[in-house]
C-alpha cells in the first residue's frame, strides 16, 4: 500500500481543477498546467480533493499510484506558489549575467557559454554569483537548473564550479609530498 498515494490531493481555494477522461487540467494565479494520468491508475475529483487509487494490483499500477497522486500535488502547488532553485558559482572569475531572454555564463573557459531559457522558466540574476530559476512547471525548472550545472559541476578540490544553493561538495586533500 502506498503511503502517499492515500492521500487526497487538497485543491486550495483560488485554484480550479478539471478532470476530462485522463486528463487533469489544473489553473491557478501563477498560470494553468495540465497532465494525462497513466491507464493503471483513476483519478476522482470530488468535494475540492483529488484522489488517485490503482486500478489492479499489479506492480506497475502500485508503483504509479504514488507518483502520479506526487505530480498531481506539484501541479497544484506549481499554479499556487511555484519552484524556484538556486545555483551558486564558486570560483575566480566565474561570474553570470543575463543578456535578454539568456543566461551569459564564465565559467574559465576560453570562451563565454551562452545558455538558451525554455520557454516557462524565468531566470534571475541578482548578482554575478548567484542565478535563481523559477517557474510553474517542478520539472522544468529542475532541468533548466541541472543544465546550467552541467556545465561546471563542483571539483572536490577546491569546490570551484556551478551548486545548488545548501548542496555539500565532499572535499577531498590535495596530493602529500
Amino acid at each position: 500500500m502506498s503511503r502517499i498515494g492515500k492521500k487526497a490531493v487538497m485543491i486550495p481555494s483560488g485554484v480550479e481543477a478539471s478532470l476530462n477522461d485522463n486528463v487533469l487540467t489544473v489553473k491557478g494565479p501563477k498560470g494553468s498546467l495540465d497532465m494525462t494520468f497513466v491507464s493503471e491508475v483513476d483519478a476522482k475529483l470530488e468535494d475540492g480533493a483529488l484522489s488517485v487509487t490503482p486500478r489492479g494490483d499489479s506492480k506497475r499500477a502500485r508503483s504509479m499510484w504514488g507518483m502520479q497522486r506526487t505530480l498531481v500535488s506539484n501541479l497544484v502547488e506549481g499554479v499556487t506558489s511555484g519552484f524556484s532553485k538556486t545555483l551558486e558559482l564558486n570560483g575566480v572569475g566565474y561570474r553570470a549575467a543575463m543578456q535578454g531572454r539568456n543566461v551569459n555564463l564564465q565559467l574559465g573557459f576560453s570562451h563565454d557559454i551562452l545558455y538558451e531559457v525554455a520557454a516557462g522558466v524565468d531566470v534571475k540574476c541578482p548578482n554575478q554569483t548567484t542565478i535563481i530559476v523559477s517557474g510553474i512547471d517542478k520539472q522544468k525548472v529542475g532541468q533548466v537548473a541541472a543544465e546550467i550545472r552541467s556545465y561546471r559541476k563542483p571539483e572536490p578540490y577546491k569546490g570551484k564550479g556551478v551548486k545548488y544553493e545548501g548542496e555539500y561538495i565532499f572535499r577531498k586533500e590535495g596530493k602529500k609530498k
